[in-house]
């Protein structure tokens, strides 16, 4: 397998700290432990990413000019660490402070993207659909962050990933985003056809 450089790897950092938080956020939502557990598990690979990074950074600074470069970067992959740690604060607050838990759901409710949840339903035609071939972020501004099916968790699903009848989603975005995949999840509204793609001349 061929090494990650600096700049990949720290997109890596950059959606994985991100994936966390809206897990973190989900997990308070819907009182999981299994969602906390795999925001742990994600900053466990946080920290390995963080010692790759700085690692390849000094390995590659020949020059005063490629450090100042380097640091740069440097400076991003710390904050994408500092978003991870505080999706972990997040989560370890829910699980030790359970009095706190109405009032952290209040506030998430209450910000301008939400979390939800939607179960699949068999009459809807995304079932047997790749999240790709639908575009569903593109068509309605949710994203889906992880998907409940059976007993297994699919975190983070990627575009080849088929949606199946009773899965259960977890999802990020606006009260009208939501509105609309709720319609087509739940069987309501077909699903927009893809438009044709334009012929080469």
């Amino acid at each position: 397998m061929a090494r990650k450089s600096v700049r990949e790897i720290l997109t890596d950092m950059k959606d994985i700290s991100e994936l966390m938080v809206d897990l973190s956020y989900a997990a308070i939502m819907f009182d999981s432990r299994e969602i906390s557990e795999e925001v742990r598990n994600l900053q466990r690979q946080m920290e390995r990413l963080n010692h790759e990074i700085r690692t390849k950074a000094m390995l590659s600074a020949r020059t005063y000019a490629d450090a100042e470069k380097l640091s740069g970067l440097l400076q991003v992959a710390s904050a994408a660490e500092n978003m991870s740690y505080a999706a972990v604060n997040i989560v370890n607050l829910a699980q030790c402070q359970t009095d706190k838990k109405p009032f952290l759901r209040f506030v998430l409710k209450e910000a301008e993207e939400k979390i939800g949840r939607l179960v699949v339903s068999e009459s809807s035609d995304m079932v047997n659909r790749t999240l790709a071939d639908m575009s569903v972020e593109s068509e309605t501004g949710m994203r889906i962050i992880a998907i409940k099916r059976g007993r297994r968790w699919i975190y983070d699903p990627e575009g080849n990933v088929s949606l199946k009848a009773g899965d259960t989603l977890i999802v990020r975005g606006t009260e009208d985003g939501y509105e609309m995949l709720r319609k087509h999840v739940m069987g309501e509204q077909k699903w927009p056809e893809q438009a044709p793609k334009e012929r080469e001349s």
